[in-house]
């Protein structure tokens, strides 16, 4: 098995809007993009499960296949910038992803 950290080239999370985080991972390649794909290590349950949140704060799942890319985006708990919000740009909520493991 492989990271996803070891196979994508990008993992990032960004604030989109006040009360959403998106994330992004993308691929250098179609290969590595489809083998994630096809081992399902990457979709809304796996995701949903992985950051132990429900169905339903994950407002969008994408597999986007002109750019080697799956993007995913969550509502918040708070609205950002509201006071308890730790991350107010969103950009440290990829770390769990990391160390997802791919089988081969």
């Amino acid at each position: 098995m492989a990271r996803l950290a070891d196979i994508a080239s990008t993992v990032r999370s960004k604030n989109a809007g006040v009360n959403q985080i998106t994330f992004d991972i993308i691929f250098p390649d179609a290969a590595s993009y489809q083998r994630v794909l096809k081992s399902g290590a990457i979709t809304r349950d796996s995701v949903a499960k992985l950051y132990r949140i429900p169905d339903e704060r994950i407002s969008d799942f994408v597999n986007f296949e002109p750019a080697n890319a799956i993007k995913f985006t969550i509502y918040r708990l708070k609205p950002s910038g509201s006071p308890g919000d730790w991350d107010i740009l969103g950009c440290q909520q990829y770390g769990p992803l990391l160390d997802l493991e791919v089988p081969d």
